[in-house]
C-alpha cells in the first residue's frame, strides 16, 4: 500500500493506494457541491431545525454536513453513483486533488461525480467540467 497524506492530499486526510493496482482512467463529468440547502436539498422547519426539503423523506430531520457514509463532509469528499464507484473508492481529479467516495446524490448517476467544496461560491466557481479522473477501487470490490 502507498499512503498519501498532508500536502499531497490537500485536506490532511490519508488515502491508501494498493501498490499492485494501476488506476483506471475515466473521462467524467464533475460538478461541485457544499453543505448548503441549495446543494443538499434541506431547509429549516418552523423550529429552525434542518429537515429534508423534498422527496420521499420530506420533513425528516437532516444532519447537515454528514455524508451518506456517515462521515463529516470536507475537502476530498466525493459523491458518486455507488453502483459504479462504491464507498471508499479513491480518485484523483485534476485541478481538485485527491478524494474518496463517501456520499451519494439524487442527480449523480453513471460517469458523474460531485466534489465537495467548503463554500457555495467555490462549488459554483468549479461549475461543470469534464476531467480525466484516476480511480482506485477498494480491494474487496475488485473483480
Amino acid at each position: 500500500m502507498i499512503t498519501l497524506s498532508g500536502c499531497v492530499t490537500g485536506s490532511g486526510k490519508r488515502y491508501r493506494l494498493p501498490r499492485d493496482q494501476k488506476p483506471e482512467v475515466v473521462s467524467m463529468e464533475t460538478t461541485g457541491y457544499c453543505k448548503c440547502g441549495k446543494c443538499c436539498g434541506w431547509k429549516k422547519n418552523w423550529k429552525f431545525q434542518p429537515v429534508v426539503a423534498y422527496g420521499p423523506n420530506k420533513g425528516a430531520p437532516k444532519a447537515v454536513g454528514v455524508t451518506a457514509a456517515g462521515t463529516q463532509a470536507d475537502w476530498g469528499t466525493i459523491a458518486a453513483d455507488t453502483r459504479y464507484y462504491p464507498f471508499g473508492t479513491i480518485m484523483f481529479i485534476p485541478d481538485y486533488g485527491w478524494g474518496r467516495v463517501e456520499d451519494i446524490g439524487g442527480a449523480i448517476k453513471g460517469m458523474h461525480i460531485d466534489l465537495y467544496f467548503p463554500s457555495h461560491r467555490q462549488a459554483l466557481k468549479w461549475g461543470r467540467e469534464q476531467k480525466q479522473v484516476k480511480i482506485w477501487t477498494p480491494q474487496k470490490n475488485r473483480h
